[in-house]
């Protein structure tokens, strides 16, 4: 492909992200299937494109405003700041990236336009006038609020503040770089150090995590996928955040264990692996989850780590609309699960605030009133996983958000109206199932990609007696 070509397509790209509620790596993917011919070279620099684009939008929207107000179709300056016919969003956010982003002069950048029968079409005046406005402008401008300095909305500017405090700018630019490749060892079939040596016979470079003791963490860019250590089962991709909050469960081989929101079956592989005794699990282990769709795509996911007796039971409790009667504690598909878990785990649905280094267009796509809707359901999902717990079992109450309102707030919410349960202080959890030093927290775990090199994750692992009086 020539460089117009990869811009055209980075161009397609982000206007098929920016129209469909999917990740923009599931439509990158999907682009070069359709696309056999691209490169292996050509697929990595698009992607590279695209990506940066999206972890830079916020200040490239904001110098192509300001570069806006400059100028009329004509090129002179204009007294209303008004500018008519601006190209669409992915196209004017792709010139002012050259210019900007990657210091082209307007001349050079404007030559990529029409440069070949694949390229994105010549510039028309408008197109030209914006580029010479953006000529000369540095990404990082001093007049910039943080919320586009560092990416983020800017309506979570108080509930982000909340949580990181001065350390907001770290953790934001943080949560703005690509992450790393995770695996977690299946326990089961393969020790940490077997696993890295099977990886190394296939010239994939990895070393292991310093929080969980089952992660590896990848050098480079690697197809994992394609290898015979995922093949084979030994090796899964999880972030080491999630790897951390599924061994905070304190799963056993004879327990019976839930996951309560399974989702695409992760934690539901590392609980698998943490019951198991030569490969079969011992106990009960329950996947739960609204999408028949999911668990029935899990199957292949148990099969290849060798954990295929894992129930699997398909509910109705976030279905309910958020102002409807709590009846969703008593959902039927639960049948007699009711005080009979050793250990609940609920990661729930929430933000996803915590992954924005993964999913850098997610946090442009969230709104203030989903923010409600979700915390409206994760009150009710909490109350009926609650159900499932034996006295004297735990529930770990686990998102990967990082804000407040989805978790501190929610499990004090929570505790307020179930008073059999009580906060097991995180230190103390910690020390049970993962042994060595804490690296944050008091009552809950807050993992940052800043300070611990994960993704954003909160837990609260809490334990049900008798009802304080």
């Amino acid at each position: 492909m020539t460089p117009g070509a990869r811009l055209q397509a980075a161009i397609e790209i982000l206007e098929q992200s920016f129209a469909a509620p999917f990740p923009a790596d599931a439509i990158s993917d999907a682009y070069f299937r359709r696309r056999r011919y691209a490169g292996s070279g050509d697929r990595r620099a698009v992607q590279e494109r695209v990506f940066g684009m999206l972890r830079r939008h916020a200040r490239l929207e904001w110098h192509i405003e300001r570069a806006c107000a400059r100028v009329t179709p004509s090129g002179v300056h204009s007294h209303d700041g008004q500018v008519s016919g601006i190209p669409p969003a992915p196209r004017a956010l792709a010139l002012a990236d050259l210019i900007v982003g990657e210091r082209l002069d307007a001349e050079s950048a404007t030559r990529l336009f029409g440069s070949s029968p694949h390229a994105p079409a010549p510039l028309a005046e408008t197109e030209m006038a914006l580029a010479r406005a953006l000529q000369g402008r540095a990404l990082d401008d001093p007049a910039m609020p943080d919320s586009v300095r560092f990416e983020y909305p800017a309506w979570l500017e108080s509930s982000l503040r909340a949580t990181f405090g001065e350390r907001l700018a770290e953790e934001m630019s943080a949560l703005n770089r690509q992450a790393p490749l995770d695996l977690r060892v299946n326990a089961g079939k393969r020790t940490r150090d077997a696993a890295l040596a099977a990886l190394a016979v296939e010239s994939v470079a990895a070393e292991p995590t310093p929080l969980s003791p089952l992660g590896l963490r990848i050098k480079g860019a690697v197809r994992i996928g394609h290898t015979r250590a995922f093949k084979q089962g030994l090796v899964e991709v999880q972030d080491e955040g999630s790897q951390i909050v599924a061994a905070l469960v304190g799963a056993k081989p004879g327990m019976t264990v839930v996951d309560f929101c399974a989702g695409a079956g992760g934690k539901t592989l590392a609980l698998a692996a943490a019951m198991s005794r030569k490969g079969k699990i011992i106990g009960r282990l329950i996947a739960c989850d609204t999408s028949p769709e999911r668990l029935r795509r899990m199957t292949a996911r148990l099969e290849r780590a060798g954990a295929e007796n894992v129930d699997r039971i398909a509910l109705e409790v976030v279905r309910v609309p958020h102002d409807a009667s709590p009846r969703d504690e008593n959902d039927p598909a639960l049948g007699d699960l009711a005080n009979t878990a050793d250990r609940v785990l609920l990661d729930v649905p929430c933000s996803g605030s915590g992954a924005w280094r993964r999913d850098p267009l997610g946090k442009w796509r969230f709104l203030p009133d989903q923010l409600a809707q979700l915390v409206a359901s994760q009150h009710r999902i909490l109350a009926a996983a609650a159900r499932l717990v034996r006295p004297g079992g735990r529930l770990v109450y686990a998102t990967c958000s990082v804000l407040p309102e989805e978790n501190e707030v929610q499990v004090e919410l929570f505790l307020e109206h179930h008073n059999e349960f009580q906060v097991v202080p995180i230190a103390r959890a910690w020390s049970e199932t993962l042994g060595g030093v804490l690296p944050a927290g008091n009552q809950f775990l807050r993992l940052t990609p800043a300070a611990h090199g994960t993704d954003g994750f909160f837990a609260a692992v809490l334990e049900r007696g008798p009802p304080r009086g």
